[in-house]
């Protein structure tokens, strides 16, 4: 049998969405952008440089590789960020001009204009130098989205003092660990914020994990959001209103080097340790404010932008606080979940606030078609002109339904593929050139080398599925792993040479568009063949009657592996029972071919998801070869691995070969 160096490409997908004329015609970037970039890469990112940020101190070398895979970009140059994101604008005459619409989920609104961030920015900056924290220290976040978490990473910002935000919905332990590794020394926090209709302690988890360790720790910043009643340190604890009410509303950002470490954020090594990922101050300025620019065609004195995702989480920190503001833009920033009190939340603010370009992720679309599509069709959504896509590949059928339901069958649909490690977007279409196809991220955006290899780091003729690289540094690159050089080299720089392999598998179709197939770690061998968990999904998810869809490898004698799936139907398919399987086993047979048709599929009402809604497929490949489930601190909901788990046991759940 031959050696399969490559994925196996199955899935076709021929519908095309060319950007309209009139899109075309206003759009921010046009097909120029490419010709410059490749005609000059690095001339490229030093005009975006200097032409989107101020610099106090403009820089001599655009890139310095010398030591690669370790970056300097910008070298010699000096900056502030928090001073690119609000001060410049107030100077500019735009302090009047609204930079957060918050809407708390009780209902609660707030309006901060720019003027406002300055001052609430400058005084949370003195408060800050008042507890202790000077110029490379590291300070750790752990709030509910809040105004006061833009204001808290600002202000860390305004003094270059690197943050570490840790996501709210974290155990104590996980946020313990990430304050000693990066030894923190002082954690803001809030009493709680609001979820599903009721306030969720964050200080308990604070207080607990202070409690086992972090001594690096010298003060507890408190936010009062909902008034709960908390346990009080004193000499540590600090109300946030407090500190602030005492601190002068002026502050003179203090100028950083352009690779000063501007934050850490964690995400889940494989090995456990929580991995410290380093972003620096100018290039990462650079490429978020360049790809929020172009990739969501900002019009910063007309639009209204929403990203629905957590501060606590990369498309947060680059597409909430620091693209949006370092561009001027006005945001909505909403606290709670999309379905409190009512499942048409969403766009009940999108309607609200006149809400023109949403960003959002394919989690959240897929459980939206599930609701159904009379729920948005109640609200008046013709103020958006854009949609976007983050966090994961998105089916084509949910792809499709975006723009039919949500964008009224007119607006663009940028699906973007990046990570924390990248700092800001790398693959996606350009809206008003990009003739978009659904569930393709498409095209690496000018200024961005990628490509797709195979086994041996070989690029993939059209047609061919291999792994996903970076063949070139760029500006928003990672500096490395928080404390652990060699862990970082490992990592990312050691299966090719010379370039960065992110662990995605992908595709190149007949044009040379990229897919993103997933994980390379959810990728399984059935009989020789290298499948897509992504690809098997979106055949499933192409049927009328899913709403979503999980798929895992699950090991088997006869064919080394085996495709088990576990669907969840729509509102209106009622329970399925067993002719359902039959009829979706036929369909993916029909979609991709008799070689992916599952072994066994499981109708469920919920998946394993972590807190930002990512699939834990690892948890269900333990419950499809009938293992222990393995650790689940990370999941969102705890109670439905058992549910799945109960399922799988119970006859007439699952149909097999």
């Amino acid at each position: 049998m031959t050696q399969q160096t490559g994925l196996e490409n199955l899935l076709q997908e021929n519908r095309r969405f060319p950007p309209s004329e009139e899109f075309a015609a206003q759009a921010v970037a046009g097909p120029d952008l490419y010709e410059a970039a490749a005609a000059d890469r690095l001339g490229f990112w030093a005009d975006q440089a200097r032409s989107l940020l101020t610099w106090s101190q403009d820089f001599g070398q655009t890139l310095d590789w010398s030591q690669a895979p370790f970056a300097k970009w910008f070298v010699g140059g000096r900056l502030n960020a928090a001073y690119n994101c609000v001060d410049r604008h107030v100077e500019a005459g735009l302090g009047d001009r609204v930079a957060l619409h918050f809407e708390g989920e009780p209902g609660d609104t707030r309006d901060l204009t720019y003027a406002d961030l300055q001052r609430e920015v400058s005084r949370a900056a003195n408060a800050l130098t008042d507890l202790g924290v000077r110029t490379g220290d590291r300070v750790a976040i752990y709030m509910p989205m809040i105004p006061e978490t833009a204001v808290a990473m600002l202000a860390c910002a305004r003094i270059g003092a690197p943050h570490s935000v840790v996501f709210g919905g974290f155990s104590a332990d996980a946020l313990r660990s990430r304050i000693e590794d990066a030894e923190a020394r002082v954690v803001i926090t809030a009493d709680g914020g609001y979820r599903r209709g009721k306030p969720s302690a964050l200080k308990p988890a604070v207080d607990a994990a202070l409690a086992k360790g972090a001594a690096s720790v010298e003060h507890v910043l408190v936010v009062r959001r909902t008034g709960q009643e908390v346990d009080w340190a004193e000499g540590r604890d600090v109300w946030w209103h407090d500190a602030l009410a005492a601190a002068s509303e002026t502050h003179d950002p203090v100028d950083v080097d352009s690779e000063h470490p501007l934050f850490i954020l964690y995400t889940s090594g494989t090995t456990g340790k929580p991995k410290g990922i380093l972003h620096t101050t100018g290039g990462y300025l650079t490429h978020v404010a360049y790809t929020h620019r172009v990739v969501f065609d900002l019009k910063p004195e007309r639009d209204v932008y929403w990203c629905t995702a957590d501060v606590g989480w990369v498309t947060g920190h680059s597409y909430i606080v620091y693209g949006p503001m370092a561009n001027g833009a006005t945001q909505v920033m909403y606290e709670g979940t999309p379905d409190t009190p009512h499942q048409g939340r969403f766009w009940e603010i999108v309607q609200r606030y006149g809400v023109s370009i949403l960003y959002t992720a394919p989690t959240l679309i897929r459980t939206m078609m599930k609701w159904g599509e009379q729920v948005p069709a109640q609200y008046d959504l013709s103020s958006l002109r854009l949609l976007g896509s983050v966090g994961e590949p998105i089916n084509p059928e949910a792809w499709i339904w975006y723009r039919r339901v949500i964008g009224g069958d007119r607006t663009p649909v940028v699906d973007t593929w990046w990570q924390t490690e990248t700092g800001g977007i790398m693959i996606s279409p350009l809206p008003g050139v990009t003739a978009a196809k659904p569930g393709s991220a498409q095209v690496p955006l000018p200024g961005v080398s990628a490509d797709v290899v195979d086994d041996t780091g070989r690029p993939v003729p059209p047609g061919g599925g291999g792994y996903l690289v970076l063949t070139e540094p760029w500006p928003g690159m990672l500096r490395g792993i928080w404390g652990d050089p060699e862990r970082y080299k490992e990592t990312y720089w050691s299966r090719f040479e010379n370039m960065y392999f992110a662990g995605d598998g992908a595709k190149k179709d007949e044009d040379g568009d990229i897919w993103l197939l997933g994980r390379v770690d959810d990728v399984m061998n059935v009989s020789g063949h290298r499948l897509s968990t992504t690809e098997i999904e979106s055949a499933l998810v192409s049927h009328p009657k899913v709403a979503e869809a999980a798929v895992v490898g699950a090991s088997d004698e006869t064919t080394g592996q085996a495709v088990c799936a576990f669907v969840i139907l729509r509102g209106s398919a009622g329970d399925g029972g067993e002719d359902i399987v039959e009829e979706l086993r036929r369909h993916v047979a029909q979609e991709i071919g008799a070689i992916a048709k599952p072994r066994q599929i499981m109708v469920v009402s919920e998946l394993p998801k972590t807190r930002s809604g990512k699939i834990m497929r690892r948890l269900l490949r333990d419950v499809a070869e009938h293992r222990e489930v393995g650790d689940v601190t990370t999941l969102a909901d705890s109670t439905v691995m058992d549910l799945i788990a109960k399922g799988m046991s119970t006859p007439g759940a699952t149909a097999q070969e």
